[in-house]
């Protein structure tokens, strides 16, 4: 099986073409936005799998689904005169109430082929009923929900809806109706609910055999108020998205690609030399064995890996004065300074991350190799900067079709010790967290064309801060002359620009500056993504903070009114001064 899989693997990725050498960036390239759609595809290919098992457990235990007598008996007199259907379907998503209605949740879940199978249960309801037979206090935990019920024979029914709701213990928060756009539905109607875990997942199974329905849907997150319960708390949701909440949460953020390991892809310059593979695997070890807060294992270079890197400096150094942009030309100054920065010696990640940190507070840890989109940006967020130890192999001292520790300290490192530019790294990895598959492509393709490939306007010159850039002499030397095209970074273009990996990029994007840069990426995030909380970074505490509760957002406000004294005596201070 092992051997199959590697085969289809080395099938899917295998690189078909390539271009010349002569220019320093041979064949195809690694690309965030090609790791963000194969792991999209092996993610929704799991979650199918993953769904199709709990609704069969879910089906497997209705029969044997027990609720108090006196609410069976309840609801049974509620619903009484209405005859059950064995089979409802679900409407399409674009019935679910128009995104500008008042109180209409914008995630609604709908039937497609993701969320529903023929049985009408969807992806919520899994969850739900996985996480009640997973633990029985679950079973009788209050749950927000809104419901969406589409009417067939007008209003009438509501009421005995309405009362088996009150029968299964159940508060009625809000209720929404508006005439429908599909055929034989009358109306559709929003009702939010507050009701015990496992009465809330009677309800909708009882709904679903009502003839006066047409379909139900059930929202992934929904209470009267955006952020709070009446109580106060902040709403339970069925569905959490898991994200990394403290540093070492990364511990678990080690998620690899495998397309471009040396062992599985034929093409690989080091598939056929064992002892390069062998090095890898050795070198990989540190970071599988790597634990917050250790200090970084050091590597002892061989006289070939010392080598390869020599020649990728000289090239940099000659191409940096002309053409990088004044932030990573200084800081490469400094590190020549310190002495991390030298022809003869490969800088250790111990040395860059404590050189990172005085400057801007970024960190490094070892990656075994290339990790999953999501978990690449996920590190960002708190300023975390996961990079390989291992060097290409000598054969190819210009390329490496995977990124090594000379692409990473060469054409990284440099830049996340300026502040502008840790920043907007730090805002893509924040935008990251919590982000749907969709999004993390997208915000993949952004950091394609702008940490990978990107370029900035100076003194009236266009200059090179792409890593890709920087450490490719050819594709730099394409970038910055007439030939490609150069539009002005606009982050809801960028996101969905197609890109090039085995030829050189037809449009690249130039920022103003990386303030500009960071501006327009924060508006664009706060209108185009669909999460439903806002996050931030505590760096006292290593922390993320989700800011979805009034206690949250009082604690950042007192915080902000003390930057804002210590902000009014500097200034107060400079005044009395002149």
């Amino acid at each position: 099986m092992m051997a199959v899989a590697a085969q289809k693997n080395n099938e899917m990725f295998a690189i078909k073409n390539s271009y010349s050498n002569e220019n320093g960036y041979p064949a195809r390239r690694h690309s965030h936005v090609d790791d963000a759609r194969f792991e999209t595809l092996v993610v929704k290919q799991t979650k199918q799998s993953a769904l199709k098992e709990a609704r069969q457990r879910c089906n497997d235990s209705s029969d044997s689904y027990v609720i108090p007598v006196d609410q069976e008996q309840s609801v049974c007199q509620s619903m009484e005169g209405e005859t059950c259907e064995s089979e409802v379907t679900l409407q399409n998503g674009d019935d679910v109430f128009d995104k500008d209605t008042e109180h209409a949740d914008e995630s609604a879940i709908t039937a497609d082929n993701d969320n529903t199978s023929d049985d009408g249960i969807t992806e919520e309801e899994a969850f739900l009923a996985k996480a009640i037979e997973n633990d029985e206090a679950d079973a009788n935990q209050e749950q927000w929900a809104a419901l969406i019920l589409r009417m067939r024979d007008g209003i009438s029914s509501l009421a005995r809806i309405l009362k088996t709701i009150e029968n299964l213990n159940g508060t009625v928060a809000h209720v929404e109706s508006r005439p429908s756009k599909t055929a034989g539905v009358q109306f559709d109607v929003l009702v939010r609910v507050q009701m015990p875990r496992s009465n809330l997942l009677h309800l909708l199974r009882s709904l679903r055999q009502s003839s006066a329905l047409d379909g139900v849907s059930l929202l992934a997150d929904a209470s009267p108020m955006p952020a709070t319960t009446p109580s106060g708390k902040a709403s339970v949701t069925i569905k959490d998205p898991w994200f990394p909440r403290h540093a070492s949460d990364l511990d678990n953020c080690n998620h690899l690609m495998t397309k471009y390991e040396p062992e599985l892809d034929m093409n690989h310059p080091g598939f056929a030399d064992k002892v390069y593979r062998e090095r890898r695997r050795m070198i990989a070890a540190i970071a599988f064995d790597y634990k917050y807060g250790q200090p970084i294992p050091r590597v002892d270079y061989t006289e070939d890996e010392v080598q390869t890197w020599a020649g990728v400096f000289r090239t940099v150094l000659d191409i940096m004065p002309k053409h990088a942009c004044s932030q990573f030309r200084r800081v490469f100054t400094l590190l020549q300074k310190e002495g991390i920065f030298r022809e003869d010696q490969i800088p250790q990640l111990d040395d860059m991350s404590a050189f990172m940190k005085k400057h801007t507070g970024f960190t490094l840890r070892p990656a075994a190799g290339l990790l999953t989109s999501r978990d690449f940006l996920a590190s960002l967020a708190f300023r975390v900067f996961q990079s390989t130890q291992y060097v290409r192999h000598k054969s190819t001292p210009y390329h490496t079709p995977e990124p090594d520790c000379i692409h990473e300290i060469l054409g990284h490192l440099p830049l996340l010790a300026d502040p502008g530019f840790a920043q907007f790294s730090q805002e893509i990895g924040l935008a990251s967290l919590g982000a749907s598959d969709a999004e993390i492509e997208k915000l993949s393709t952004v950091y394609w064309f702008t940490v990978e490939f990107g370029l900035c306007k100076e003194d009236g010159d266009v200059k090179a801060y792409g890593a890709a850039l920087l450490s490719s002499y050819g594709e730099l030397f394409h970038a910055i002359s007439d030939k490609p095209e150069h539009r002005p970074f606009e982050p809801a273009s960028t996101a969905v620009q197609p890109y090039q990996d085995q030829e050189y990029q037809p449009v690249y994007y130039v920022a103003e500056s990386f303030e500009d840069a960071k501006e327009k990426f924060r508006r664009w995030v706060s209108s185009g993504m669909s999460r439903s909380f806002e996050v931030r970074y505590n760096p006292h505490t290593e922390r993320v903070e989700v800011l979805d509760s009034v206690n949250s957002l009082e604690a950042l406000v007192s915080q902000m009114n003390l930057e804002m004294l210590h902000l009014t005596n500097a200034l107060n201070k400079l005044k009395s001064g002149c």
